[in-house]
C-alpha cells in the first residue's frame, strides 16, 4: 500500500525537523562547552600549591573556592617568597605605597645631641652667707639706713654698740701695758680677745691709749641684705642676731629634671644656661650637687648648678633653660617618627624588598633633636618606614601582624632562661569539618587579637579532636606559631543539632 501524496509531503517534514534540530542541539552544545582547565599559568611558572591568604598556613593540590572565606584560592608559584611564616610580614604594592606617602630612611651611626632640657630658678648660693651677731650685751646707739633687699659691699657699716663692759677690761689692759711685763700684757690682751673684741678695735685702743665702749658693726662681705632685726634704742644681748648677708658673686641654679630622665644626670656634667633676659648668651656651668630627694608633687630631681656672677647680672628668682651636656659616644640612629609606641614595646616597619613590610620590635634608649637611638632589634643600612606606617597598619593591624621580637640578649642568657608561653587566645564556635590533625571552625569576633567572626581551619592534636563532630558548639584556645593558627585547648559545650 503506497501513502498518498499529503502523507508523503508530511513525513518528508517530520524528517527535516528531526535533522534541524540534532543539527541545533550539537551547535549549542558546541557553543556552551567550556574548555578543559589547565593548572599551567599562561606565563609558564609552575604552580607549587593553592593557599587562601587569610590562611596562608593551609595547602590545597588543585584551585577551587576557599573553605574558609568566600574567595577564590591563590595559587603559590615556584620561586615566590614564603608567606605562611611570621617573617613575610605584609605585602603592598609599590604603587599603592607610592599613592599612601610611604618614605623609608636607613638606620645610620651617628652622635646623639644632647636630649635633656629642665627648666631651673636662679637661686642664692647658700654657701655664701654671713650671720651679723652682737659679740657682747649693750645697745644700738645708731643705724645706717639700711634695709633688706639693699646690696652693700664689704665693710660696710650696719649699725653703732654701746658696749658697757669693753670700758673697764680695756682699762685694766692700758693699765698692765704701762707695767712693760710681758707676760701680764700678753694675758690681759687675750682676755679683750676672749671678751669678744675684734682684733681691730684692741689694735685702737693700743694705738691711742684710749679706752672705746662703742663699736661699728660692719658686713663681713658684700652682697644683699636678707634680714635686718637692729633699730636704733634696742639693747642686745651676746649672741643676738642682727642682720644676715648673701653674697652674689656666684649663684646657683636649680633645675627641675623629669624622674623619668634623672638616670641621664651625673654630678660634675657640664651645663649651658640661657635666660630670657639676655637672649643670645649662654652660660656655662657644671652640676655640683644632684639632691638626694624627689619633689613629690612634681616627681622631679633637684640638680645644682654654679655659675659665676660677674656684675650681679643674675639675680635670684629668675627662670632659666639648662641644657645638660651627653656623652659624645656613636649610636644607632632614627627619626623618633619611625618608631611606633605601643605600650610597652616599641615597634618599627621594617621595608623589605618587593614592597614587603615587617613589624620590628625595637629597644630605644635616648631621645633628641628629632632622633631616637636603637639599642637593640636593627642593624645600621637596614630601611625602615618613617612616614605612612600607620597606613600601612591599616592594611594589616599590628594586632593580628606578627612582629619580631627582640633578640636574646646573649647565648648563656638563652640556655638559662625558660622558653616563653605564647599566649593563648580564647573563642567560641562551631564544628564545620574534623579531618586529622585539623579543625575547621566557625567562631565568633575574638578581641584579643583584633579577629571578626569567620569560618577557617586551626591545626590541632588528633588527641584534640576525638569525639567532636560537625555541628558541636565548642570554646577552644589557640596560638598563632608561625606554622599557622594551632588549637592547645577545645572543649565541647553544646551537642550538634
Amino acid at each position: 500500500m503506497s501513502a498518498s501524496p499529503p502523507m508523503k509531503l508530511l513525513l518528508a517534514g517530520a524528517a527535516a525537523l528531526v535533522v534541524v534540530a540534532g543539527a541545533g542541539g550539537y551547535g549549542l552544545a558546541r557553543l556552551t562547552a567550556k574548555p578543559a582547565m589547565s593548572d599551567a599559568p599562561a606565563d609558564g611558572r609552575k604552580i607549587l600549591y593553592w593557599y587562601d591568604p587569610m590562611v596562608p598556613a593551609q595547602r590545597f593540590d588543585k584551585p577551587g573556592k576557599s573553605p574558609f572565606m568566600d574567595m577564590q584560592l591563590v595559587p603559590k608559584y615556584a620561586g615566590e617568597a614564603d608567606t605562611s611564616g611570621s617573617s613575610a610580614g605584609v605585602r603592598i604594592d609599590p604603587a599603592i605605597a607610592q599613592n599612601l606617602g610611604v618614605r623609608t630612611v636607613e638606620a645610620r651611626q651617628g652622635v646623639l645631641a644632647s636630649g635633656l632640657t629642665a627648666t631651673g630658678v636662679v637661686d642664692f648660693n647658700q654657701r655664701d652667707v654671713a650671720v651679723v651677731q652682737a659679740r657682747a650685751g649693750g645697745f644700738v646707739q645708731k643705724v645706717y639706713g639700711r634695709a633688706p633687699g639693699d646690696v652693700i659691699g664689704a665693710g660696710a657699716p650696719l649699725a653703732d654698740l654701746l658696749v658697757p663692759d669693753w670700758g673697764g677690761a680695756q682699762a685694766e689692759y692700758l693699765a698692765v701695758r704701762r707695767t712693760d711685763d710681758t707676760a701680764l700684757i700678753a694675758a690681759a690682751r687675750q682676755r679683750l680677745r676672749l671678751l669678744g673684741m675684734p682684733e681691730g678695735v684692741i689694735a685702737a685702743v693700743d694705738r691711742d691709749g684710749r679706752a672705746r665702749t662703742t663699736i661699728t658693726v660692719s658686713a663681713p662681705l658684700g652682697g644683699v641684705i636678707t634680714k635686718l632685726d637692729v633699730r636704733t634704742g634696742m639693747t642686745v644681748a651676746t649672741g643676738q642676731g642682727l642682720a644676715e648677708i648673701n653674697g652674689l658673686s656666684r649663684v646657683w641654679i636649680t633645675a627641675a629634671v623629669p624622674e623619668a630622665q634623672a638616670g641621664q644626670l651625673r654630678q660634675g656634667q657640664s651645663v649651658g644656661v640661657a635666660l630670657a633676659a639676655y637672649p643670645g648668651e649662654t652660660l656655662r656651668g657644671t652640676v655640683q650637687a644632684i639632691l638626694p630627694q624627689a619633689q613629690g608633687d612634681s616627681r622631679t630631681l633637684q640638680a645644682r648648678i654654679e655659675l659665676p656672677n660677674p656684675g650681679g647680672k643674675l639675680r635670684p628668682g629668675m627662670f632659666a633653660t639648662v641644657s645638660f651636656d651627653s656623652d659624645a659616644r656613636p649610636a644607632l640612629l632614627l627619626p623618633s617618627e619611625a618608631v611606633i609606641r605601643t605600650g610597652p614595646r616599641a615597634i618599627v616597619m621594617l621595608a623589605g624588598e618587593n614592597g614587603r613590610y615587617q613589624a620590628v620590635e625595637v629597644k630605644v634608649g635616648r631621645e633628641a633633636g628629632g632622633q631616637s637611638e636603637i639599642l637593640a632589634g636593627l642593624n645600621a643600612g637596614q630601611k625602615v618606614v618613617a612616614s605612612g606606617q600607620f597606613l600601612i597598619d591599616s592594611e594589616a593591624s599590628l594586632g593580628g601582624l606578627n612582629v619580631r621580637p627582640l633578640p636574646a640578649t646573649g647565648p648563656a642568657m638563652s640556655a638559662m632562661a625558660p622558653a616563653a608561653k605564647p599566649a593563648l587566645a580564647e573563642a567560641v564556635g562551631r564544628v564545620e569539618q574534623v579531618s586529622g590533625g585539623s579543625i575547621t571552625l566557625s567562631h565568633g569576633p575574638v578581641p584579643a587579637i583584633g579577629w571578626p567572626a569567620m569560618t577557617m581551619a586551626f591545626r590541632a592534636d588528633p588527641m584534640l579532636l576525638k569525639g567532636l563532630k560537625p555541628g558541636d558548639q565548642v570554646s577552644f584556645a589557640f596560638e598563632q606559631p608561625p606554622a599557622g593558627s594551632t588549637v592547645r585547648r577545645i572543649a565541647k559545650t553544646g551537642a550538634a543539632r
